[in-house]
């Protein structure tokens, strides 16, 4: 007999039901106890144009979940003696640049690299995600980068260069495509037929969901130009996810150590335990373990979360972007253990600037709650996470308390941090009219305007941007357009913090990118 409550069907459809319309896309929910499914649901539509519902075996991108799949096959290849976690990557890519500090796979495995987001990068080159580009553009953005963004191991940022990196010697150790490493090793054992790489957006294939973006005149398809690989590429169905999550359950195809190893916190130099562990994000909430993955790609959102000592799981794909997966498997989560919100902790609403850093966070009062904010994205607080306000998104190492004077603290990867309120209407101490470059990756800035706003003109090998630019204080600008590609809808995508020479572009997943006045 299950332990979820009598109305717990009637509970999760009604987080769904804004996507149940007849002209919606949707989603597809299960939720398993002790191996057994208590709960399976469809909403909206696979197709828009043809009225297509969604159905447990439509094919939908589970976006950044592969990066769970592409760990697993590393760890195999480990166990056959092919490979170890603690090479250095060049010893299996030259094309990548050695920089301040040794990166090793591990790293690349736990977001603890430094390496910065080759995606954020072509973005930041002036490279539209939505521009048709193949993996060899992706080798050249890493092998240009000339910096990292901190020391490997003392921090967690989410970096897709990594797991980019990881499918690249998958590939080349096996002499096979991910596809057929993936198929040989991981889905054909579990007769996961339906779940494979599509490398590109916009391919044909007999039940595959149309992926849909909302704007002001409705919803649209939307499809990303870059050819994806083990960074986020894969494709599933609700049907094949089940499977895929008894298999980490009770493995049998891979071992419970590796999914052990996966699933262990990775550790910061300074002792810290983190976030995340190798291809999979760890936590505990509501005094639970949880283990999982989401992913958010062109039009998709999903989320596949164990709560590993209760037996408990959750599965959403989602054909659209304006799913809250993340937050989603949590408030089922909170109905099936019967939890309640904890209070809100009182973070006043304005925007806050890391004192002696770059870093800038916004919190704005949503129907009287705190909700977060910064260049990776909105959402809620987990107001119950112990230490503070965590953002409630799957990967960040930060956690907030306010303080009786008016600022912030904080904590990010185990170093406190204190976070001061930014004042409306900056101006900077100088204008940032002029020219710059950064000559190690080919670009060249062309900045215009006063002390309070300006004009962002950038050119490089692989395309061009213009932005605006406006002052967050006397020497720190924000810039507000580029990024849109990948997190729409943001007051600003990047910070520009001026130096004595010239200034650093800090966005989400890119620190300290060098420009100097030319």
């Amino acid at each position: 007999m299950t332990k979820a409550p009598a109305d717990f069907a009637a509970r999760i459809d009604a987080l769904f039901q804004d996507f149940t319309g007849p002209d919606s896309p949707g989603a597809v929910v299960a939720v398993t106890e002790n191996g057994r499914e208590i709960f399976a649901n469809t909403y909206g539509l696979a197709n828009i144009n043809n009225s297509v519902p969604m159905g447990r075996k439509t094919i939908i991108r589970i976006g950044s979940q592969t990066k769970q799949f592409t760990v697993l096959l590393i760890l195999m290849l480990e166990a056959e003696g092919k490979l170890n976690l603690s090479d250095e990557v060049q010893k299996h890519l030259p094309y990548v640049p050695r920089l301040e500090q040794p990166v090793t796979l591990e790293h690349l495995a736990s977001n603890t690299s430094g390496f910065r987001d080759h995606l954020e990068a072509m973005i930041f080159a002036g490279l539209s995600i939505f521009t048709p580009s193949d993996r060899q553009t992706g080798r050249d953005v890493i092998a240009r980068q000339d910096a990292l963004n901190f020391k490997p191991g003392s921090a967690m940022t989410y970096c897709n260069a990594g797991f980019f990196m990881l499918s690249e010697i998958i590939e080349q150790i096996e002499g096979a495509t991910f596809n057929e490493v993936l198929r040989k090793r991981i889905t054909g054992p579990l007769g996961m037929d339906d779940t494979s790489l599509l490398i590109r957006d916009g391919s044909a294939m007999k039940r595959l969901a149309a992926h849909y973006t909302k704007r002001e005149e409705g919803w649209a398809n939307l499809n990303w130009g870059l050819d994806l690989g083990g960074e986020g590429g894969m494709i599933s169905t609700l049907d094949d996810m089940i499977v895929w999550q008894q298999n980490l359950f009770a493995p049998k195809v891979g071992t419970a150590e590796m999914y052990e190893r996966m699933g262990t916190p990775c550790v910061f130099d300074n002792g810290a335990t983190g976030f995340y562990g190798l291809g999979l994000v760890t936590d505990v909430y509501r005094g639970r373990r949880a283990v999982g993955h989401g992913g958010t790609v062109a039009g998709g959102k999903s989320e596949s979360t164990r709560f590993v000592d209760d037996g408990f799981g959750v599965v959403i794909i989602a054909n659209n972007d304006q799913v809250a997966s993340f937050a989603l498997g949590r408030r089922i989560a909170d109905i099936y253990f019967g939890d309640k919100a904890p209070a809100p902790i009182a973070l006043a609403p304005g925007r806050y600037r890391q004192e002696g850093g770059p870093d800038v966070f916004e919190i704005v009062a949503r129907d009287g709650v705190a909700t977060f904010l910064n260049a990776g994205g909105v959402g809620g607080f987990d107001f119950g996470h112990a230490g503070g306000a965590k953002p409630e998104r799957a990967i960040t190492d930060l956690v907030l308390s306010p303080r009786a004077d008016g600022k912030v603290e904080g904590v990010f990867c185990g170093t406190p941090r204190i976070y001061a309120p930014l004042q409306a209407d900056a101006a900077a101490a100088r204008p940032l009219a002029g020219r710059y470059v950064n000559k190690a990756q080919d670009l060249e800035v062309e900045v215009t305007g006063d002390a309070s706003k300006g004009e962002f003109r950038l050119r490089s090998g692989l395309g061009a941007m213009s932005a605006p630019i406006v002052a967050a204080d006397a020497d720190l600008w924000f810039l507000l357009q580029p990024g849109t590609d990948m997190r729409p809808g943001l007051p600003w995508n990047a910070t520009l913090a001026v130096t004595a020479d010239g200034f650093e572009m800090n966005s989400d997943r890119i620190k300290k990118l060098a420009f100097k006045r030319a």
